[in-house]
């Protein structure tokens, strides 16, 4: 197994106030609804483990589970770092979302990293950090519709 990883960042001005966004953001009944390829979300406390479903990988399909710590600062942010009580784990998260008032909508940005232990050479590095960050930017904009789309815009 290697270590990869991959991030991403973005940013958007939505119409809807920071209240629903953050409803929305924080729904971990909501969110597999509105993320591909996320089938569900287990909440025990602060503690969320997203279980993933197949993702295609350099003709792989990887599937995996992770524990993420949510910490929520209401209205304004939402920080996610990986459970390090969870060492069997072979995947992770860390990132932020920030919310900001923006007129009469919501400023949203996030920040993520993704690791991720997968069964291929080192030597296959690029390429497979290369289709990790298509993969997740292909997320994001999906993500993005569906939220949009949630929120009635």
């Amino acid at each position: 197994m290697t270590r990869f990883t991959a991030s991403n960042q973005s940013t958007a001005t939505l119409k809807s106030s920071r209240k629903d966004v953050w409803a929305a953001l924080t729904d971990p009944e909501l969110l597999p609804k509105l993320t591909p390829y996320l089938q569900r979300i287990d909440v025990q406390d602060d503690r969320w483990t997203w279980n993933v479903t197949k993702v295609p990988v350099l003709g792989k399909s990887i599937g995996t589970t992770f524990t993420e710590v949510m910490t929520f600062e209401e209205p304004d942010r939402i920080t996610f770092t990986h459970d390090p009580a969870c060492t069997e784990e072979n995947s992770g998260v860390e990132g932020e979302y920030l919310l900001e008032e923006a007129g009469s909508g919501c400023r949203v940005s996030i920040d993520l990293g993704v690791t991720v232990d997968l069964p291929f050479p080192k030597a296959t590095r690029r390429a497979v950090e290369g289709t990790m960050k298509g993969v997740m930017a292909a997320m994001g904009r999906r993500f993005g519709h569906n939220l949009l789309k949630h929120l009635g815009e």
